[in-house]
């Protein structure tokens, strides 16, 4: 809020302009400084929006319950909706790289990432006392496994497949004009990561229906056989899961609607179909994701209800 005041008061200090400008330049904030008006919602609005999640904070620490949880858990959603947690897993390896980054964007999306957590460790902490979780582990339900290697499979056969080859120079299911601005714009180094990096994140979903996604493996110091909190767990998968599925219906939406209005030609969709299809790749790891989660929760929920019928029969 103090920054925004800054900003609503002339200072361009930590202001980025790379999504309002047709400037390329986003070490500078893309002509941050040029800036005279301040759009609403980089000003006055997220004023107002600090307020009111300084005033669910203040609720929750002052009045736990049910109600103060929903209202955390829907900031911690809303937090991280609007880090889009997803553009972070690409940006920052091709900034470690190298490349030429827009340091302002990635500050504030992982500001809002980490008040995401925050919000939603506040809204497990006000919540209804749980039962303490047994030791041991618990099948996921058979679908929540198929759904899993879904995830698991769509990053690699929907992304680093198609990226990979145009990182060997193969213009697979694009044409050869957009693979050369492709490697003009990416190094060997950004290439390579931006490839592997969402492949090997997907590799964490086998973790909501293996063993050592409800138990600590006993290589880990200090941790070994102990289980894992559930929270641990869902949240993570159920942030990227909703990031993933919103990015998929709100890039298809703006495809659709460009379509309709003749902005975009069937041609260039045609000629450009691998990348086209890496929304859809988007919207259905998105979905497996979250179907793998609901089957980790409900067997975890299951193990907890089992403890809490075992200590009131004691």
């Amino acid at each position: 809020m103090a920054l925004r005041l800054y900003w609503i008061a002339g200072g361009r200090w930590a202001y980025t302009a790379c999504d309002r400008t047709d400037l390329v330049d986003p070490g500078g904030g893309c002509g941050a400084d040029r800036v005279e008006s301040l759009p609403f919602w980089a000003g006055w609005g997220a004023v107002g929006g600090g307020i009111v999640l300084a005033a669910v904070a203040l609720h929750t620490v002052r009045s736990s319950g049910r109600l103060a949880s929903a209202a955390s858990w829907a900031a911690a959603a809303l937090l991280t909706v609007l880090a889009f947690p997803l553009h972070l897993i690409f940006e920052l390896p091709a900034a470690v790289s190298g490349r030429p980054s827009d340091w302002r964007d990635l500050g504030a999306r992982l500001a809002l990432t980490a008040g995401g957590v925050l919000f939603a460790g506040l809204a497990n902490a006000s919540g209804p006392r749980r039962a303490p979780v047994a030791a041991g582990y618990r099948p996921v339900p058979r679908w929540a496994s198929r759904w899993a290697y879904v995830a698991v499979a769509l990053p690699v056969v929907g992304w680093a497949v198609p990226h990979g080859l145009w990182v060997l120079g193969v213009p697979f299911g694009i044409p050869e004009r957009q693979l050369t601005e492709i490697q003009r714009g990416l190094s060997t180094g950004t290439g390579v990561a931006i490839t592997l990096i969402p492949p090997l994140a997907g590799l964490l979903v086998l973790g909501l229906v293996q063993r050592w996604g409800q138990q600590f493996p006993r290589w880990v110091p200090g941790l070994r056989g102990r289980p894992v909190p559930r929270l641990l767990a869902l949240i993570p998968a159920g942030a990227v899961a909703l990031t993933l599925v919103t990015y998929g219906v709100l890039s298809g939406g703006i495809v659709v609607g460009r379509l309709v209005t003749g902005e975009l030609p069937w041609s260039d969709v045609v000629q450009e179909w691998a990348v086209a299809a890496t929304l859809l790749v988007f919207l259905g790891w998105g979905v497996a994701l979250g179907v793998t989660t609901t089957g980790y929760a409900r067997a975890t929920r299951a193990r907890q209800e089992q403890t809490a019928a075992t200590s009131a029969s004691s």
